[in-house]
């Protein structure tokens, strides 16, 4: 992608309204544009870290065994009125009326639904265990939306939901999704600690939330300092196994974690006082295991191997990718912008043309931006005009990983200048070996 021909409106003073450092660089970098209150667009820089996440946890939902399918934003008023949430759900739900005048409400959630697909299709246990998921946009009318799309009222979520025949099965479901996420957090850049947390409106019986530390979190939170350095399930995880599984979660459920809702002080003082950690946390997944709470008052249930009819146990799993991409740009950034982790970053490589015009400089970046671009990385060449200064702050503010830097005087010598954005080392090698670093 050339950058003279591509939209990046970058802004050079920090806007007053953004409070925390993710929405500034957000709102700087070109990202996001707020539209009314709490919504936002995606502008394309943004929209292609925020495809990145996506791809990531699709892998990692496919991976655990989930299935994908696509559910309407607007939802009919009957489903949530058979399971009884409809009235207590609260102002943030946005109720509306088509134009023969039948309740309707943009779903903040999706329980209702999945549980009406599953129940008109499903009726044997053969066809069990099931995990359903889709990645759509919701709407909660946030009483104070704030900190951009980290709390806003149109937001992006991927939730899954799982069918059980019993309780037993229900947990290793649940455990499947909780080694899952483990997985997403760090492949996304993230150390994300599970914690016990309350149930909320979606309701049921278990329940963790899945906490990054960050100074600019929503809540304090408590827990053990060994969480940091604990391992994360590897690639070859067997989502089958479920000893496996639950020798995982017993591990990551083994010491003291909890939000300030569930913390209980007495238990907390318990742990050691070197081994005790307390901070600010931002939420980036939430799954809850809640049994019959709707298959019950909605009729979904299968027959058993017993020959009888048995309502399923069920259980639901979300991630909010856009509330991950600030939450990985509050653990990574610096004074000069944001520092983000290859696996989302939204160019592999930036090519930076000091000397836009000069033959020699022009001709090289053309050479590295073909050979990077044939070898299927994601390249931004910077060909403006724009001064030396302004091409630096603009490549160290979006983040992208690594820069090449081709100037007059290095490429009369056959040479570039290659930086880590992360750790702002530089080196200048032969033209050659810059195209084989990243090729190879």
């Amino acid at each position: 992608m050339r950058l003279s021909r591509y939209f990046m409106p970058i802004l050079k003073e920090n806007p007053k309204e953004a409070e925390i450092v993710s929405h500034r660089l957000m709102l700087r970098a070109g990202m996001i544009r707020q539209q009314s209150q709490g919504i936002y667009s995606w502008l394309p820089l943004g929209k292609r870290v925020l495809d990145k996440v996506n791809a990531i946890i699709r892998d990692e939902q496919n991976r655990a065994g989930a299935i994908e399918l696509s559910m309407p934003t607007l939802q009919s008023a009957e489903l949530w009125q058979e399971s009884g949430r409809y009235d207590a759900y609260g102002k943030e739900m946005l109720r509306i009326k088509d134009r023969q005048d039948r309740p309707m409400l943009y779903g903040p959630t999706n329980e209702e639904m999945v549980t009406d697909i599953f129940r008109s299709s499903v009726k044997s246990y053969k066809d069990l265990p099931l995990n359903l998921y889709h990645i759509q946009l919701k709407f909660r009318d946030e009483i104070r939306p704030r900190f951009g799309t980290m709390r806003s009222r149109e937001f992006m979520m991927k939730d899954a939901y799982s069918f059980d025949l019993t309780r037993e099965a229900a947990e290793h479901s649940y455990n499947k999704m909780f080694a899952a996420y483990l997985r997403t957090f760090d492949r996304l850049g993230l150390r994300a600690i599970p914690m016990r947390a309350d149930t909320g409106p979606i309701g049921g019986k278990l329940s963790h939330e899945f906490i990054i530390l960050a100074d600019t979190g929503e809540s304090e939170v408590f827990c053990h300092k060994d969480f940091v350095d604990f391992d994360i399930p590897g690639k070859h995880t067997d989502f089958d196994s479920v000893e496996g599984l639950q020798a995982i979660f017993d591990k990551w459920t083994s010491l003291y974690a909890a939000t300030s809702e569930m913390h209980d002080e007495a238990a907390f003082n318990a742990v050691p006082e070197g081994d005790r950690l307390s901070a600010r946390g931002i939420e980036v997944g939430h799954i809850f295991y809640f049994g019959t709470k709707y298959s019950e008052p909605m009729g979904a249930k299968v027959q058993g191997p017993d020959g009888k009819e048995h309502f399923v146990h069920m259980g639901s799993y979300g991630i909010g990718p856009t509330r991950l991409v600030p939450a990985i740009i509050e653990a990574s950034h610096d004074d000069n912008g944001i520092i983000w982790p290859a696996s989302v970053a939204p160019f592999d490589i930036v090519v930076i043309n000091m000397k836009a015009g000069d033959q020699a400089c022009d001709d090289t970046c053309e050479l590295i931006y073909a050979a990077l671009t044939k070898a299927g990385k994601d390249v931004l060449y910077d060909d403006t005009d724009d001064r030396a200064g302004t091409k630096f702050a603009t490549a160290d503010l979006i983040g992208v990983p690594v820069q090449i830097i081709a100037g007059p005087r290095a490429v009369a010598n056959g040479e570039v200048e290659v930086k880590d954005r992360k750790t702002g080392a530089r080196e200048t090698m032969t033209i050659e070996a810059a195209i084989n670093r990243f090729v190879a």
